[in-house]
């Protein structure tokens, strides 16, 4: 069944609710997960429309949403995103072991920080990029607090809370590898890709290791991926800000070695 982590980056918008599809028909309408799938590429589409498969995230109904486009950049497709004043993303429904593909890969480039932001406080926590991954697990392990809030964003959404939520960060301060835990739940952790001002402008490529890193975050191994997603927002710091991204890719350890890396 399909799962929305959707639900999870809700609770980064100081208030309100996020706008889902409401029922499985429409969810249909976007196209359902197939087993061990590949993540949907940019660099498939055309320039100027948004990529197949990706749909978006509506943080908040009453704020600004980011704009995603898809554009032209060094003869390829990539995905730029613009936010003023404003917090939405890009999502698709995924499902992968990640025990079979491991690694995670991906590009992006940002145009400036956000010069205000902080990723530890609750009302400045905003970036200018982030990759966002959906897990799910057994609930049944998780503290009443956290059953009693999943079961309230059921209620209210229609549509399950993911049983955890690893976001890869652009930090204007914390060292790379540092993993800040959400105000808002337990359940979300991100950890910083990249961080301060070196390489605004430029292009880059990371490669992370989503078991490791999920251990790292949460204290155990990771459940099926459910979902990938692009954010780039800027509604708790009023700022403007724009990021490009790439193609993002899952790879085997088999696939890591035969490359070298």
């Amino acid at each position: 069944m399909n799962r929305f982590f959707i639900i999870a980056v809700l609770l980064l918008s100081a208030a309100g609710c996020a706008h889902l599809p409401g029922d499985r028909a429409s969810d249909a309408a976007v196209g359902n997960a197939h087993e061990d799938e590949e993540i949907a590429s940019f660099s498939a589409n055309p320039a100027g429309g948004l990529p197949n498969r990706w749909i978006p995230l509506i943080i908040h109904r009453n704020k600004k949403q980011t704009r995603y486009q898809l554009v032209t950049e060094q003869g390829r497709t990539v995905l730029h995103a613009r936010a003023v004043g404003a917090s939405s993303g890009l999502m698709q429904h995924v499902s992968i072991d990640p025990l079979v593909r491991p690694w995670l890969g991906w590009q992006w480039k940002i145009g400036r920080l956000i010069a205000t932001a902080d990723n530890f406080a609750r009302d400045a926590e905003d970036s200018p990029a982030r990759i966002i991954l959906g897990f799910d697990g057994d609930k049944d392990k998780l503290s009443f607090t956290d059953q009693i809030l999943f079961e309230t964003a059921r209620v209210v959404t229609g549509h399950d809370f993911p049983y955890a939520t690893l976001m890869y960060v652009w930090e204007n301060k914390a060292p790379v590898g540092t993993v800040i835990a959400s105000t808002r739940s337990g359940r979300i952790k991100m950890m910083v890709a990249a961080s301060g001002a070196d390489g605004i402008g430029q292009w880059h490529d990371f490669t992370r290791n989503i078991v490791a890193d999920f251990e790292q975050a949460f204290g155990e191994k990771p459940g099926r991926l459910i979902g990938v997603g692009v954010l780039t927002d800027t509604d708790n710091t009023g700022e403007t800000v724009d990021a490009w991204y790439g193609d993002i890719r899952l790879f085997s350890e088999r696939h890591m070695a035969s490359n070298g890396r």
